[in-house]
């Protein structure tokens, strides 16, 4: 084993690795075109001088691909698969670099998004017309944000207004298969000073049958027999606003608001109703010319209400209070230093009887990151204090070598940790165990990349060990008894070929249990082992024109393997006509060859779509 993982990382440091960027500006390296992320070092990075695997979905991207949902726009990219339970609108949990669906940490406008009660984030529930801008940072992030970022960190951006003195209003909306209906309208502008965002939309489908007729008899899936059609609808709205004064400083404050229902197939349950709600506030400012002091305040609520057809079942509700304080120090020309304190507050509220409702966490971090000629650094560290389960320490060290032809080399090391969840410690009825540890990890990782003359390529290698891991006993207890080991590869090769764009990215993963039970050596469930994805694009004039295709290998859907899903491939199609300055109609055949295919035992997915939207702003692109 060893050998074989030593031969993986040594095939990566001869083909190639890094940040990867969707940005539709374009595969050339251009400095000062160049894409800016956050989510990586929290701090503000040039995609291309990023030590950490990277990739960057911009509001053109999302316009260009036409998505109805998260899930539907991430699908492919190197590391990400999800499972889905019986189309839009229903539960979708993501596995990022094969580790569990709560081992990657969400971020709303820098604000941590998940179920305190279950750990998960409602990835269905976030509108894509709300999104200005995704980054998603692959590996482990433990030691700058804390619990949770085993599989990595993906951050949300919601839309922002301009500054150009100008106001924008925009308009979108689209008619699909399955009854789709979608609408959102906006309102942004700004001045030399100041910017503001306000948007309202809705999304309504009539949706799928969500699980497959026969799932009573055998005891899967939703284990019973409901053949119709279930309808889910999100009504969503959003606020954003901003101030910069002439001494640098500048105010900046985030609402979003998400409302949503889903019929589902269920013998106890079959329809619910949620509350999503994220808010945040962000001052920086600068006491020295040298420092930079950020202060930063959020809030997440999400409400979960369960019906039986017209019968309220039950709820839960979560709440989760957050601050920090951030110091970046310039030591140098080339040297920052940041300092920062975290805290939250987490409570839980519902008809089940939690044994404990509430607890709170505070971390301390440190990070220095540094370039010497061609050499970056970046080390971090960081201690977090959890009221229920104790302190964890975590820690990461990462390098990287531009060499003189544009090719990058880096390195990395890091450990992270996954908190026990309410559910984990407090369910009551025995199923909560207040005794559980952090799930703890270790990931080495090593590649090449290059961004230049109109190509960019890269091949990642990495390997991810999870001790710890919190599974139920044979009294349906949870303990922690198992541990993972995963290894995966990820490459990508982009060019532009005269008129044409062509990406793809490709992911091979091997998600392994060995806990020293039943199931040792067996793959850890719902993670596709191989994922591809390519994306063919090209204008004329006015139109453009583009087809993705994805492909994903086969899954299992339990622990023991006993339940195998099939691999399977499907087909997009999309058009553009910028008919008008202002005015664009946009076209997707969705699955067009209408493939059959399940995520999760017994789960539906959408088969062929038809989507036509009608989009207004002012700016034409």
């Amino acid at each position: 084993m060893k050998k074989t993982l030593l031969a993986t990382l040594l095939l990566a440091c001869a083909t190639g690795a890094g940040a990867t960027g969707l940005d539709s500006s374009g595969p050339e390296r251009a400095t000062a075109l160049e894409p800016v992320i956050v989510t990586a070092t929290r701090t503000p990075v040039d995609i291309g001088d990023a030590l950490s695997s990277v990739s960057v979905i911009s509001r053109a991207d999302i316009e260009r691909l036409q998505p109805v949902s998260i899930a539907d726009l991430l699908t492919g990219l190197p590391g990400v698969s999800f499972a889905n339970a019986g189309g839009y609108g229903q539960q979708t949990s993501l596995f990022l670099r094969g580790a569990n669906s709560t081992h990657t940490l969400l971020l709303v406008d820098g604000v941590r998004v998940a179920s305190v009660s279950a750990g998960l984030a409602a990835f269905e529930q976030i509108p894509v017309e709300q999104i200005e801008r995704i980054e998603i940072v692959r590996g482990p992030r433990s030691s700058l944000y804390g619990a949770d970022a085993i599989g990595g960190v993906i951050q949300i951006f919601t839309r922002r207004g301009s500054r150009d003195g100008g106001l924008e209003p925009s308009l979108a909306l689209t008619a699909g298969t399955d009854k789709l209906l979608r609408g959102q309208l906006g309102l942004s502008g700004g001045s030399e000073h100041g910017w503001y965002n306000l948007a309202a939309g809705s999304q309504y489908t009539g949706g799928i049958n969500t699980c497959r007729v026969g799932a009573a008899a055998a005891f899967a899936g939703c284990f019973t027999d409901e053949p119709d059609r279930d309808p889910s609808r999100n009504k969503n709205l959003s606020a954003s606003g901003g101030y910069r004064w002439d001494n640098g400083a500048e105010l900046t404050g985030t609402w979003l608001r998400s409302l949503g229902e889903a019929h589902f197939d269920g013998s106890y349950q079959n329809r619910w109703r949620t509350v999503q709600q994220v808010a945040g506030s962000t001052f920086g400012f600068r006491p020295l010319q040298a420092w930079k002091s950020t202060l930063s305040a959020g809030q997440n609520l999400d409400r979960y209400d369960n019906y039986e057809n017209a019968s309220f079942v039950g709820y839960i509700y979560s709440r989760r209070d957050q601050a920090s304080w951030q110091n970046d120090i310039n030591l140098a020309a080339d040297q920052l230093l940041t300092l920062g304190v975290d805290w939250q507050g987490e409570q839980i509220d519902s008809d089940t009887g939690f044994l404990a409702t509430r607890r709170h966490d505070t971390g301390a971090y440190a990070q220095y990151q540094a370039t010497f000629g061609p050499n970056e650094l970046a080390l971090s560290a960081r201690r977090d204090r959890n009221s229920q389960y104790g302190h964890h320490d975590t820690g990461a060290l990462a390098w990287g070598y531009h060499f003189d032809d544009g090719v990058k080399l880096t390195a990395s090391y890091g450990s992270a940790f996954h908190a026990p969840t309410f559910n984990d410690l407090y369910y009551p009825y025995g199923s909560g165990n207040p005794e559980l540890k952090p799930e703890t990890s270790r990931s080495a990782e090593l590649g090449l990349s290059r961004q230049r003359d109109g190509w960019n390529w890269a091949l990642n290698a990495y390997q991810t060990r999870i001790d710890q891991l919190i599974a139920l006993d044979s009294q349906y207890s949870p303990r922690n008894i198992s541990k993972a080991r995963i290894r995966g590869v990820e490459g990508q090769l982009g060019a532009r070929l005269g008129a044409w764009r062509v990406q793809g990215y490709l992911t091979w993963l091997r998600p392994r249990n060995e806990d020293g039970g039943p199931n040792d050596g067996k793959v850890l469930p719902r993670r596709a082992g191989q994922t591809a994805r390519i994306e063919l694009d090209r204008s004329y004039g006015a139109f453009d024109v583009g087809a993705t295709f994805n492909a994903a290998g086969h899954r299992y859907d339990d622990a023991a393997n006993a339940h195998r899903l099939g691999g399977y491939a499907t087909t997009d199609l999309r058009a553009s006509w910028q008919f008008d300055r202002a005015w664009q109609l946009e076209a997707r055949l969705a699955n067009a060859f209408d493939r059959r295919y399940e995520t999760i035992w017994y789960f539906n997915q959408p088969g062929r779509g038809l989507l036509l939207t009608l989009r207004y702003r002012p700016a034409a692109r």
